[in-house]
């Protein structure tokens, strides 16, 4: 995930925007809940490092999104409909959404009430939801986005409005600004996108294009689809002006660079890495797990990058070799394979640290084994090594050591069972849990099964011990 130009991590805060109700509703007490209050749908997800992320109750099959958006006003207005199964009965459940006026809620087609605390849609509907029934929601809502922001760390996240349009960059909870949605990587769904926006304006998103582009009354419909399942901090509805090449890459996946007018020059150096990119890590990871590859740099200053589902943006600069590595080696980790808990992201930066090495290595400039001397070489007094990368802080998620040590960690381990296994387990990790979700421990387990070697000391000390490893 954001990959800085200078290769420096930044760090995720949860923003909470008040957003007003159309009507009030007491908070029960544990102490005098109803029995249709205990039929209520938790609203976190269960990750305890991220208590009010996601949802519970419910898990969403598949996102259609409806976006008008306009520039000149900022106004965005938006239907968005939620399929999703009950995993409880349900009297009420929520959504998350950040800002924005909701105007009508409907469940199954019937009409539903709501209030709004904080980013907490809560939604009840006519009839409770039988466990494991299945239901559809539809949200309409409407105003003018406003992203997260955490000035002193992260930034500036979310949908991000833009001279031109808007640059949409997610994570870690930042979809919320711009759809109603079960906002945590655990719960994964397809999507549909229809972008409205002035004509001459383009809209990019996840997936394929489901149609050509339709316009009517000086406004023009992109539509997209990403039948493949996608964590919403992936999510994109990036706006502007943009320059456009399209074609495949040499083994014939769909390729589509786009760049702002200001980085134009950037355009075929993007296209072409990015086709070079995914097809040798098809050869390293295992077959491409999407139907689509490229990447979009856009005219926002935000420092960072962003791998969102076959479509990496780049934030105001032209990305090198470097970065397209990282964020294209994300569509394996942390996009098909995706963790379900924030504490194990080192499975996903880690893992595109170390791509960036092997591509290095792979082009002949620096072996992997010389990047990780010369990582080792730093004092035992450097900060990475009081940071234990295998349990991301909430308050400092996206810490140097999760890439860097994260990164070490893997090669360590390469080292401990040999090449020919290493890279084995590589691909049995990308295809035994391709487009499902993953933890630690279950990396720890393969990699044993695999080597027939005991490799708790070792992914001890990498990733669980505040020190430098002996």
């Amino acid at each position: 995930m954001r990959f800085n130009r200078r290769g420096v991590a930044m760090l995720a805060t949860l923003v909470s925007v008040l957003a007003c109700s159309p009507a009030d509703e007491p908070t029960p007490t544990a102490a005098g809940q109803s029995a249709v209050d205990r039929r209520a749908g938790a609203p976190g997800i269960g990750d305890p490092d991220f208590p009010r992320d996601g949802n519970g109750g419910y898990d969403v099959s598949h996102y259609d999104l409806a976006v008008d958006y306009t520039p000149a006003t900022k106004r965005l207005d938006g239907v968005t409909t939620i399929r999703a199964s009950a995993t409880q009965e349900l009297s009420s459940f929520n959504l998350d959404l950040t800002g924005l006026d909701v105007r009508e809620v409907a469940v199954d087609n019937a009409p539903a009430t709501f209030t709004r605390q904080s980013d907490e849609l809560t939604v009840r509907p006519a009839r409770a939801i039988a466990d494991g029934a299945p239901f559809t929601v539809r949200v309409a809502y409407s105003g003018l986005p406003r992203p997260a922001s955490d000035n002193a760390n992260l930034g500036t996240y979310g949908f991000i409005p833009t001279p031109d349009g808007a640059f949409v960059a997610s994570e870690p909870n930042g979809s919320k600004t711009w759809f109603p949605n079960n906002d945590h990587p655990a719960d994964k769904a397809t999507f549909d996108f229809a972008i409205t926006v002035p004509a001459g304006v383009t809209a990019l998103a996840n997936g394929e294009p489901a149609g050509q582009p339709t316009t009517s009354g000086g406004r023009t419909t992109y539509r997209w689809r990403e039948r493949h399942p996608m964590a919403t901090y992936l999510a994109t509805a990036t706006v502007g002006k943009f320059d456009l090449r399209r074609g495949s890459t040499a083994a014939g996946i769909p390729n589509l660079a786009a760049a702002d007018p200001k980085f134009k020059s950037s355009l075929d150096s993007l296209y072409t890495l990015s086709g070079q990119i995914t097809d040798h890590w098809a050869t390293v990871f295992g077959p491409y797990p999407f139907s689509s590859t490229g990447g979009v740099v856009d005219d926002y200053s935000a420092g960072y990058a962003l791998e969102n589902q076959t479509k990496p943006l780049y934030g105001g600069f032209q990305p090198d070799e470097t970065i397209i590595a990282h964020e294209l080696a994300h569509q394996w980790f942390g996009n098909s394979l995706t963790i379900r808990r924030w504490k194990d992201l080192w499975l996903n930066e880690g893992f595109a640290t170390y791509a960036e090495w092997l591509w290095a290595e792979h082009k002949g400039r620096k072996t992997a084994e010389a990047t990780f001397k010369e990582l080792l070489n730093r004092p035992a007094t450097d900060p990475m090594w009081a940071y234990p990368p295998g349990r991301a802080k909430p308050d400092d998620l996206f810490n140097q050591s999760v890439y860097t040590r994260g990164g070490m960690t893997l090669h360590a381990l390469r080292r401990a069972v040999g090449d020919p296994t290493f890279f084995t387990l590589l691909k049995a990790w990308a295809a035994e849990h391709r487009y499902g979700h993953v933890t630690t421990e279950q990396f720890v387990a393969l990699a044993e099964r695999l080597s027939g070697k005991d490799l708790d000391a070792l992914f001890d000390a990498w990733l669980h011990q505040p020190r430098k490893p002996a």
